[in-house]
Formats: structure tokens, sequence, C-alpha cells
């Protein structure tokens, strides 16, 4: 009877997503004072009740984390080399070309050019910083190596540090970029480093006192839990541009294409690759998935920071923020149905 629960649940995962960000829109729109209280709990551009959401949805896999598995992925270079090799040489580079091509050439007629440059701009922010905290969840969801996706996020963070600001500044023609580094230290921190410390040190309390077949039986209250985390995530992140989404659907819709083409086009890219070099498809979907996933607390952040509050940039970047967990979804749906085409684990 559970399975045939979980199943159902599953089943209508984009029902439930639909609904919830529907219901989501409702609230900002006609209950604006709650989205509005739940936006003066942030601190350096992250949510902390999205933050608890995303805790929440972490930590199940950072359980399963076996600590001497570490090393053992740090060896596998290959996997790394895709991740790095998109994230860095490609994703950019192709923001920036695909956003030109529709805000500055397709939609040129229905965008001002000047408003188009700070949507472009918005959108290589996006495109110039992979995503640190919900690759987890896509991980989890593709039940991806949870030791390797961890190498594979603190990688990516330490070459972010070095790289970000450099490659911004290259493709927007900008000088004096500042990365903010609070909003990056305390992501880092909230998604990585505190439910890493919870998963390990519940893991190793459990198995030393209680023993394998009661953590097993832990680990298994976990099972709904990332989902249940994700469908209230929706439900804040679209209340909070309840009233931005209803007044301006026609300019959404128009930046939220480029951001769609890209983000299937990177997760097709990484993914191809690591099939063409026969990776195990536990390190290949998360791979694709930091590649196509975005760190949107960090380019909306700096989007403020460059061109203010009010301006399209930080309007573009928000949109990346509304568009990535339905269509994360939905690769996470291709990887899983894809899993034969790669090496068995």
């Amino acid at each position: 009877m559970k399975g045939e629960q979980i199943g159902l649940f599953e089943k209508y995962l984009s029902l439930w997503v639909i609904l919830c960000i529907i219901f989501g829109v409702a609230i900002g729109y006609y209950i604006p004072a709650f989205p509005r209280f739940l936006n003066r709990l942030q601190y350096a551009q992250v949510s902390l009740p999205v933050a608890v959401l995303i805790w929440l949805m972490i930590y199940p896999m950072m359980l399963r984390i076996d600590f001497s598995s570490i090393l053992r992925a740090t060896r596998e270079l290959r996997g790394l080399t895709v991740t790095c090799g998109t994230n860095w040489l490609i994703k950019p580079f192709t923001m920036y070309i695909i956003s030109s091509f529709f805000l500055l050439g397709v939609f040129s007629q229905l965008i001002p050019p000047e408003l188009g440059r700070e949507y472009l701009a918005g959108a290589v922010l996006l495109g110039a910083a992979p995503c640190t905290a919900m690759v987890f969840v896509w991980s989890s969801l593709t039940r991806g190596d949870a030791a390797y996706t961890l190498v594979q996020v603190a990688v990516n963070d330490l070459i972010l540090v070095f790289a970000y600001a450099p490659i911004v500044a290259f493709l927007l023609g900008i000088g004096d970029i500042r990365v903010p580094y609070d909003t990056l230290i305390l992501s880092v921190v909230l998604f990585v480093v505190i439910p890493l410390t919870a998963g390990y040190l519940t893991r190793r309390r459990l198995l030393s006192t209680r023993g394998p077949e009661y953590f097993q039986e832990f680990l298994a209250k976990f099972e709904n839990v990332t989902i249940t985390g994700l469908l209230l995530t929706l439900i804040i992140i679209f209340s909070f541009q309840g009233s931005v989404i209803i007044q301006n659907p026609l300019h959404i819709g128009l930046i939220a294409v480029p951001l769609i083409i890209q983000t299937f086009l990177i997760f097709t890219l990484a993914y191809l690759w690591a099939r063409a070099w026969r990776l195990r498809h536990s390190v290949a979907a998360p791979a694709a998935m930091i590649g196509a996933s975005n760190f949107f607390e960090l380019a909306v952040a700096v989007a403020i920071s460059l061109f203010g509050l009010n301006s399209g940039a930080a309007l573009a970047a928000v949109v990346g923020v509304l568009v990535e967990v339905p269509v994360m979804l939905t690769l996470v749906r291709i990887a899983n149905a894809t899993r034969n085409k790669f090496p068995q684990e």
C-alpha cells in the first residue's frame, strides 16, 4: 500500500507543480502581506524560509553519504571534467549567445533595446553561476552518487570564487564586478556545511548505536520529504513574484524563452558528453544537473548591486528562479527515463 501511495504521488507530480505555481501566484497577488512578511526574513539575498525548505530537501541526501567514498569520488576526474568544462567553458557563452539572439533580436519589436540589454545582463549573471543548493535535490531525485555530487559542488564553488567576476565582466563589458561574498558564503554554509554536518553526525550516531537496519528504516521516513519541500518552495517563490507575474506576463514569458532553451541545451551537452565517456548514471545525471541549474541567489544579488532592485537585470534573474524548478523537474524525468543508456552501477 505504501508503494502505491508513493507511486500515485510521483505519477501526478506535474499536476502538483502546476497547482502549487497557481496557488503561489494567487497568494502573492491577493494576499501580498504574506510574501512581504516572508521577504523580510532574508539575509544577503538569501530567503531564510526557502533556505529551511532546501535544507530539509538536502538533509536526506547527506544522510546517504558514506564519507569514506568522498576520497574515491575525487579520483574520478572524468565526471569533474564534464561538470567544470560545461559550466565554465560553455555555459556562460551559450547563455550570452542565445539570450542576445532572442532578447535583442527576435523579440526586439516587443522589448525596448535598453531594457533588452538589461534582461541580457540578468541572463548572463545566471549563466555564469552554476548551482550550489538545489543540485543536491536534483541529484537525489535521480539517485545520484551523493558523495560525488558533494565533490562536484565543492569544486564548482571554488572555481566560482575566482572565475565568476572575470567572465561576467568580459561578456557584459562591465568593469569592477563585485562578487557578494556574503551571499556566496552564507549559501555554502546553509546548503552544504550545515546539512552535511547534520547528516554526518546523524549517520554516525545511528549506525553506532542502533545499527544498519534501523538506519535504513530511518532513511525510509524521508522518502517524500524532498518532493514535499520542492512543492512548498514553489509556492513561496511564486508568491514572492505574484504581482510581477500578473502585471508583466508578456516580458516574463519572453525572458523565459532563452532561459529554458539554454537549460535544455546545457543539460543535453553535459549528459551526452557523460554518455560518450560511459560514466555511470549516478555521476552523469548530477554533472548535467549542476550546469543546467543556476545559483540564483548569487545572480539576483549581483543584478541588484549592479543595476538596481527594479532593473530589467534583476527581473531576468528572478525569472530564472521562476522557471528553474518546473524545468529541472522535467530534466529529472528525462534523466530517470534514460538511466538504462548508461553503464550499470
